[in-house]
């Protein structure tokens, strides 16, 4: 049969760039190697697939594993579901248990628990310089529940100068990096890489913007936001909005539809 297959742009600058994404309504009768599939042939950074039920749950595919969760994917089926009228949920069910959803003044977001495991990484230092970056100002694991390595720099600049092929990246063993800077001035630029998961770098990275939320409040920032600039070194500018409490983490920004595709299974 064929199914439709919402082709959207998540986190857009305005109505350029994001973080393309493929969400499927309509995935009944699929088993999690036909969705596994159909993110490999589609070769987005993560395609979604929605589950009606009482609370309606989701799975999210990179085109080489499963993620129990993840930020764009989230926020782009948000804004799929208020645009198309297919439910009207305020909560979705994913790997990492229930996330609300919401839309405001053209902003699609969605808030998570606090709380992530932080843990601290004695060997960024040594991982940075094999990589041809700084010394980082801080560094932290952060359980997403996937391990994500943190990387603090000194400015925008070597933030944006960072160049490594995915042998290298590899070869240190961090399936997961964020490289970030200007956490003070209030806009972060950052950038992440995961090529285990079959995506060497991601234009835009919501779970990312979890764990950085995530090691600030662990290190005393329990409150706060930030705009975070991605994607541009990639020619996806994209924008993700923070804001982090006691009692949640939300993620949001505007998203941009580009076409609704019918896939074969």
């Amino acid at each position: 049969m064929s199914r439709p297959c919402h082709i959207v742009r998540v986190f857009t600058r305005g109505d350029v760039g994001g973080n393309h994404l493929g969400v499927v309504i309509q995935s009944g009768g699929l088993l999690a190697a036909d969705m596994q599939e159909i993110a490999a042939r589609l070769g987005f950074s993560e395609t979604i697939f929605f589950i009606a039920g009482a609370v309606p749950s989701v799975r999210i595919f990179t085109p080489g594993r499963e993620m129990p969760f993840a930020g764009h994917p989230l926020v782009g089926i948000t804004w799929v579901l208020r645009e198309s009228g297919a439910s009207s949920t305020e909560q979705l069910t994913c790997g990492i248990g229930r996330v609300r959803i919401g839309y405001d003044d053209g902003v699609a977001w969605i808030e998570a628990t606090p709380g992530r495991p932080v843990r601290a990484a004695a060997e960024a230092e040594r991982i940075a310089a094999r990589l041809g970056l700084p010394t980082p100002l801080d560094a932290a694991w952060v359980d997403m529940p996937i391990p994500y390595l943190l990387l603090e720099l000194g400015s925008s600049a070597d933030v944006a100068a960072a160049s490594f092929d995915q042998k290298t990246l590899e070869g240190v063993e961090v399936g997961e990096l964020y490289i970030y800077a200007g956490v003070d001035d209030g806009r972060v630029k950052a950038r992440f890489f995961a090529p285990e998961a079959g995506v060497f770098e991601d234009p835009a990275t919501g779970s990312a913007a979890v764990a950085l939320a995530s090691r600030l409040a662990y290190a005393g920032r329990k409150t706060g936001s930030l705009v975070i600039d991605q994607g541009d070194e990639m020619g996806h500018p994209s924008t993700i909005i923070l804001e982090w409490y006691p009692h949640a983490i939300r993620i949001g920004g505007t998203v941009r539809a580009d076409e609704v595709r019918l896939l074969d299974d």
